[in-house]
């Protein structure tokens, strides 16, 4: 069952984006997870019948809340589906503006009945385009949400003046060189943009794989800005002190990696810094084995590694992109050191 989290500070337009997910037909049948109906905002024109814990929508859809545990919630959906009580093809959690999502992420993957029923399709972030530069400013947490997300959603776009929202764009690409940009007025114009995010998934093309790993589709020079953090043209964007806590680095090595040296690097990583990853990610080629994998992680909880098929046969390098908080750059370059050792050819990274 794909799974999305849907995150963004206090007033950026989640409910707004809530209330049109739930009345376009044309994204199926969806189970959202809220914190309360009431603080959620629903759009009662959308609703059909409404119980305790649950609301059936006209669409199709549902929406429950959270009772207990969300380990709790969401398991009592999938009884409840198994029971004929209702039906649903993908599951939407919302969380609090002040959440780290991090903690939601590792629910699902630790779990074991999650964990053997739902897959982390992607982090969809919104940004107020209005206020965002001032929660930026005064809210780590709003820092944290931009870092790990692979869709951020500018709301509120059409309030400010073109050259604020390029500033904005700058300033959360800085802080996450991989993640899509969309622009959306009051949840417009979303349909089919905030599903099958991730790379790891069953079936995921090279090219899927390779845009959400770098934030860069397949160049004509294969070598282009393969890391996607190059240095942008220059802006007059205004930084925080909390947009210097967020740091990423990325390295390309261009021959398959032992296994024993990539497990140490990784182990060596989670073990020393593992609360302060906020996205660790790649594609990577291992000695004696054909396929490469994807992986991903967050803080110390990492998902299965999944094999890339049809991958092009003339490329065996690996990339790898860490997002990290607290951590400097050098810390990050330094704990590449265990992968460059190990490389004698030429590797790159930012």
């Amino acid at each position: 069952m794909p799974v999305t989290l849907l995150t963004g500070f206090l007033g950026a337009g989640k409910t707004t984006l809530l209330n049109a997910i739930l009345s376009d037909a044309s994204a199926g049948r969806i189970a959202v997870i809220v914190n309360e109906f009431g603080e959620a905002g629903l759009d009662h024109d959308l609703m059909e019948t409404s119980t305790d814990d649950v609301v059936l929508m006209q669409s199709g859809c549902l929406c429950c809340t959270v009772r207990g545990e969300l380990a709790d919630t969401v398991s009592d959906l999938f009884r409840r589906r198994e029971n004929g009580d209702f039906d649903f093809d993908r599951i939407v959690i919302e969380t609090t503006g002040l959440a780290d999502p991090g903690p939601i992420l590792q629910t699902l993957l630790v779990e074991r009945y999650l964990a053997q029923r739902t897959r982390m399709e992607g982090i969809v972030t919104v940004v107020d385009a209005a206020n965002g530069p001032q929660t930026l400013d005064d809210q780590f947490e709003a820092v944290s949400q931009v870092a790990m997300a692979d869709l951020l959603v500018l709301s509120k776009a059409d309030l400010v003046a073109p050259e604020q929202t390029m500033m904005l764009e700058e300033r959360l690409r800085g802080l996450n060189a991989t993640a899509r940009i969309v622009h959306s007025v009051k949840g417009a114009g979303l349909s089919g943009k905030l599903w099958g995010l991730s790379g790891m998934r069953k079936g995921a093309v090279p090219a899927d794989v390779m845009t959400w790993t770098t934030g860069r589709k397949p160049a004509v020079d294969p070598l282009a800005n393969l890391s996607g953090f190059a240095a942008p043209a220059p802006v007059q964007a205004t930084l925080s002190n909390h947009d210097a806590r967020i740091e990423s680095a990325s390295i390309i090595l261009d021959d398959p990696i032992s296994s024993e040296v990539f497990d140490n690097w990784l182990n060596t990583l989670v073990m020393l810094r593992g609360t302060d990853l906020l996205r660790v990610k790649g594609i990577v080629f291992l000695e004696d084995i054909e396929t490469p994998f994807v992986f991903h992680g967050v803080q110390n909880i990492f998902d299965p590694p999944l094999p890339v098929k049809n991958w092009p046969h003339d490329d065996t390098r690996s990339r790898i992109v860490v997002i990290a908080r607290d951590l400097s750059q050098f810390e990050l370059q330094r704990s590449f050191d265990m992968l460059r050792g190990a490389s004698p050819s030429r590797e790159q990274d930012q």
